[in-house]
């Protein structure tokens, strides 16, 4: 993909500080993050639905679900007696998903940002928010949690995940997007040009949050390929 597909793949909403970054292109993306994650995309969403504690039977939902391709793996995990509900704030996201999902009866998409969930009260057993945090309005990151813990039954698990990148080469591939694309997460935007967008990505910054929000206990891993993650536990 070229530096300018890169670029238009992600645009700003109208109401950005309602809805955030929306992801326009999901055929764009999908090829974008195979290259990032080296092919192992497939690994990686196998890791952390393992690590998401879904099982057979639960009901599911992914937050910034994309084109649909960790729904699909929690599908399998979950089961036909269980279920899963993408939910993404881009029309052409949810579209593309449905579309790839069809014959899957126990998975759909909805059009929807983080913040403003209509999910019933503790309603799902598992919740995922993977590579989204960051794209979210700052001001409106806490409702977002707050609506993710509403939504989840006592016991329930919400893994937020993104990328966590270690050595050398992948920290500075992410500080020359950040240069060249004119791409900034809400955070950067906020502070300026001179921002670090590892910090902005970097997951563990939502560990006090998630304890605020009512969240039991906090753990951080990490996944590979390059991708640190939160699992949080709801009182049970």
């Amino acid at each position: 993909m070229t530096r300018n597909e890169q670029q238009s793949a992600i645009t700003h909403s109208d109401d950005a500080n309602e809805v955030g970054v929306l992801l326009t292109r999901p055929r764009g993306y999908r090829a974008f993050k195979t290259v990032f994650m080296l092919g192992r995309t497939r690994t990686l969403n196998a890791g952390l639905v393992a690590l998401s504690g879904a099982f057979p039977g639960a009901y599911a939902i992914d937050i910034g679900s994309g084109p649909g391709d960790l729904a699909r793996a929690l599908v399998a995990r979950v089961g036909a007696s269980g279920r899963v509900i993408g939910v993404d704030p881009s029309p052409k996201m949810v579209a593309y998903a449905a579309d790839r999902a069809r014959g899957l009866p126990n998975c759909r998409f909805e059009l929807g940002p983080a913040q403003s969930l209509t999910l019933a009260d503790a309603s799902v057993d598992i919740v995922t928010c993977t590579f989204v945090m960051h794209h979210i309005p700052e001001a409106q990151r806490g409702t977002a949690l707050a609506h993710m813990f509403r939504v989840l039954r006592p016991g329930g698990r919400l893994l937020l995940a993104d990328t966590h990148p270690t050595g050398r080469v992948l920290p500075a591939v992410i500080k020359g997007m950040s240069r060249f694309a004119g791409h900034r997460t809400h955070d950067v935007a906020a502070v300026g040009r001179h921002a670090d967008p590892l910090a902005a990505i970097d997951i563990r910054r939502y560990r006090e949050a998630l304890l605020e929000a009512g969240f039991r206990t906090v753990d951080f891993a990490e996944v590979k390929p390059s991708t640190g993650a939160l699992l949080a536990v709801k009182e049970g």
